[in-house]
């Protein structure tokens, strides 16, 4: 297999891409960091073979991506009103939020854990592709795990393409710093990975300080 190299201007990028997507094929595509490349999230065959495509260790979950109008409820069972305030501030952008997973989404995108990540990208192939699917996007990066992030379709073509069927070419990627990871799954909202959002910011919108 060798992966389709499709413009984002173009008129067959996204019907393809989101084509593929609902057969449970895999995708990689431009965010507001680096190229991901994803899966129906909802589809545990698809989500194996991204695990599969990155070499990537079944033991370390995958965060999944989701449209500004997709309701938490469909990926999380419980969203307390932290998340949703959170939500109305910085998203679309760098803060994934970890929330209890719903019995919807699959062990393989969790790694069996109970928790799972999710974020809205800040870029509109991304968003297209979810919202054209109608499901999450189990997504990262669009390398071989352990590699270095691609900033440009070329670059994730030298490292998966001969392992998805499409790659849809947004121009290079601004690269920058990954998302914050919040932990609300614990007593006090905890920082698992800094990045795009200070610890600052999170604290003004919770008006409560956080861990981590």
């Amino acid at each position: 297999m060798i992966a389709e190299v499709l413009p984002a201007s173009g008129p067959d990028a996204l019907r393809r891409g989101i084509e593929l997507l609902a057969r449970g094929e895999l995708v990689a595509f431009p965010t507001d960091t680096v190229y991901g490349v994803g899966a129906d999230a909802f589809r545990p065959e698809a989500v194996a073979k991204l695990f599969a495509a990155k070499v990537r260790p079944a033991d370390r979950p995958i965060a999944l991506l989701v449209a500004p109008e997709h309701d938490l409820a469909l990926v999380a069972r419980e969203v307390p009103p932290e998340a949703k305030a959170l939500a109305r501030r910085f998203w679309p952008g760098g803060l994934t939020l970890v929330l209890w997973r719903s019995p919807a989404v699959p062990d393989v995108v969790t790694a069996g854990g109970p928790t799972v990540g999710v974020r809205v990208p800040a870029h509109p192939v991304a968003l297209a592709l979810i919202r054209g699917l109608g499901a999450p996007l189990a997504a990262t990066s669009a390398n071989l795990s352990g590699q270095p992030n691609p900033l440009t379709a070329q670059e994730v073509a030298r490292q998966l393409g001969g392992r998805i069927p499409l790659i849809i070419d947004g121009g290079r990627c601004p690269g920058g710093v990954e998302s914050t990871v919040l932990d609300l799954t614990t007593p006090r909202p905890t920082i698992r990975r800094r990045g795009a959002i200070p610890r600052e910011a999170l604290e003004a919108a919770l008006g409560r300080e956080v861990a981590g």
